[in-house]
């Protein structure tokens, strides 16, 4: 397979020799439950690729062209939201992203629409010099135009701003469960607005067709990029109805997406959704040019404990949204899940693109994935599943009826559902939060400000929502129950790890235990061991929980764990087992384990069960 030069005096090797080894190694395991792995839209992902063939580079953001650095600007205090504005601006941001209250970005903070708000807001802010993106909400419509009041109130020419007038109701509409008003009234609105923007000389885009919303939901990739898709075409629709040529219609709208830390997913993502934009065009007669594709790093993959980690998720999601082709990138600075984060986050968040984009070169090639096999498959899979799930939603009538319905909301709560039961087994791990957390961790600082109150919209429709949620929120809460005991009784709950026989025997098993029962704030009271059963005993007695986990090798199982079990519960312990119990689960049972610790196996229902236990007792 390899045709380097330095590596010429190796014999040739093609994929089959490569499976035959694998397939020795494996002793006859199934080669695709070892090492195939599926997305959560089914895709299969294999452990390795040949280089795809007569790939080409994926038309986007030109060649040797930095994506724009957002800031974002979300203090509710307009004030304030300038001075940071400012100081992101002079220290290396190319752009600013205008959060308003209630919005599908706001998370909890944001602008209101008032012009003296916007205004205020943008004080000194070169306004023909510097992009701007906005996050409108459906309870502050008039955003857009206010805004535009704000630029010409200054004497600048509309036509040499740089602004993305974000309007997305139908993304609002799926986000809040409700619409004001039917579909063809707001899409009147809409144009309106979209039409009175242009005749001022703004030059758009004046709608976005946003995917954080599923993201955010907890949806796979082909969701977002087909619910992203459903709502682009009808806006192009709506645009056109309205009299706007198609050329100048597709013009009118661009797309914002989520990226997380699931690096190649990412940017097969970015990649595909070019390629689907490309067939709409295609078959509206139109020969394809670059959409605009935005990107803001996951909400949902954001940890309230151990967030230093979150600098870490967000740079894989900057890097894959760059290599994927993302025009414009905001960052959510990595205390975003605590509160409205304070300069230092703010500047981690800025100068975190600034390295990836000044030192590490990342824009220098155009679609560097080109040619790659596995993003290549990962691109072409995503699209056709996107495509599919798409005329989904045009036989349901377009996007707005396919809302209505709950089409979308629907599929989407099935993969978080999925999504869900994978964190709480730790198939799919949050470091800090479901693995290696610290009970002793610091507090990181926030700014002291209040949530928005976001009111209530009106509904002259209801349907399923798409549910905003965070990964790590489950375990956060058992963390918090924690706090809240410490703070209380001056201790956490505790769980006694029964090590039985030597170091070298138990270790393993109690590290895991410690590193189990602390993800839900329980914690772990270890030893180097006992010199026999008798001093375990005591040990219990003296540790004050009644809670206690039996940690060694099957060895030592096998002969001394029922034994031990039922010493321990005879002294009033609520016995659990770190690893599977195998041929010992009736015998352990009786002895008085009621749980058993082991990979795989629901981790937050374990501990939920044991806070209720150590409660009841």
């Amino acid at each position: 397979m390899s045709d380097l030069s330095f590596a010429a005096e190796f014999p040739p090797t093609d994929a089959d020799a490569w499976r035959k080894l694998v397939d020795t190694a494996l002793k006859g395991a199934d080669f695709d439950k070892r090492l195939v792995s599926r997305s959560y839209d089914g895709l299969r992902v294999e452990p390795l690729y040949r280089r795809a063939k007569g790939a080409h580079a994926v038309a986007g953001r030109a060649p040797g062209e930095p994506w724009t650095i957002l800031q974002r600007v979300e203090h509710p205090d307009p004030a304030e939201a300038n001075k940071q504005a400012l100081l992101d601006l002079e220290n290396g941001a190319t752009g600013i992203a205008l959060v308003f209250g209630g919005s599908i970005g706001g998370y909890g903070y944001g602008l209101d629409g008032a012009e003296a708000s916007i205004a205020r807001a943008l004080d000194n802010v070169w306004l023909d010099a510097v992009a701007i993106e906005t996050d409108f909400s459906a309870q502050q419509k008039e955003a857009g135009l206010n805004l535009a009041k704000a630029v010409k109130a200054r004497g600048i020419d509309p036509a040499k701003t740089h602004i993305r007038f974000a309007h997305d109701p139908l993304g609002l509409m799926a986000r809040n469960a409700a619409a004001p008003r039917p579909w063809a009234e707001t899409a009147k609105l809409l144009a309106g607005f979209a039409a009175d923007l242009a005749s001022q000389g703004f030059k758009g885009p004046f709608a976005v067709a946003d995917g954080r919303a599923v993201h955010a939901a907890g949806g796979s990739e082909a969701q977002e990029l087909a619910f992203a898709l459903g709502n682009a075409v009808a806006y192009l629709r709506m645009f056109v109805d309205s009299g706007v040529p198609l050329d100048r219609a597709r013009e009118m709208v661009f797309f914002r997406l989520a990226a997380d830390a699931d690096e190649f997913m990412t940017i097969a993502k970015f990649r595909a959704i070019r390629k689907l934009w490309a067939r709409v065009e295609e078959a509206s007669g139109l020969t394809p040019k670059p959409a605009f594709i935005s990107a803001e790093t996951a909400w949902r993959m954001m940890t309230q404990r151990d967030p230093y980690v979150n600098m870490l998720r967000t740079t894989i999601a900057i890097t894959a949204a760059g290599l994927g082709g993302a025009d414009a990138i905001s960052v959510l600075p990595f205390t975003a899940a605590r509160g409205l984060p304070d300069a230092f986050a703010r500047r981690v968040a800025r100068n975190q693109q600034l390295i990836l984009l000044e030192e590490s070169n990342l824009y220098r090639v155009a679609d560097p994935a080109a040619g790659s096999g596995g993003i290549e498959a990962l691109t072409t899979q995503l699209a056709q599943a996107a495509w599919s799930l798409f005329q989904d939603i045009e036989k349901a009538g377009g996007a707005a009826d396919a809302i209505a319905q709950g089409l979308m909301q629907k599929k989407v709560a099935e993969t978080s559902k999925a999504r869900e039961a994978n964190v709480a087994r730790r198939k799919d791990p949050l470091t800090g939060a479901s693995e290696f957390p610290n009970l002793g961790e610091a507090d990181v600082k926030v700014l002291d400000v209040p949530r928005v109150k976001i009111a209530s919209v009106p509904a002259a429709m209801t349907f399923d929502a798409l549910a905003e949620m965070r990964l790590a929120a489950p375990f956060e809460a058992l963390r918090d129950k924690s706090d809240e005991l410490a703070r209380k009784s001056g201790a956490r709950p505790k769980v006694f790890l029964a090590n039985l026989g030597k170091l070298s025997e138990f270790t393993a098993r109690a590290t895991f235990a410690k590193n189990f029962y602390e993800t839900g704030g329980i914690e772990a009271i270890g030893s180097d061991g006992y010199k026999d059963r008798a001093e375990l005993q005591a040990a219990f007695r003296k540790s004050g929980t009644k809670l206690a986990c039996l940690c060694s090798s099957d060895t030592v199982y096998a002969a001394e764990a029922v034994a031990a079990a039922k010493e321990l519960a005879a002294a009033g312990a609520i016995v659990h087992m770190a690893g599977r119990p195998g041929d010992l689960e009736a015998a352990l049972k009786d002895a008085g384990v009621t749980s058993f610790i082991y990979v795989g196996c629901d981790v937050l229902s374990t501990l939920r069960t044991a806070y209720d236990s150590l409660r009841a007792s």
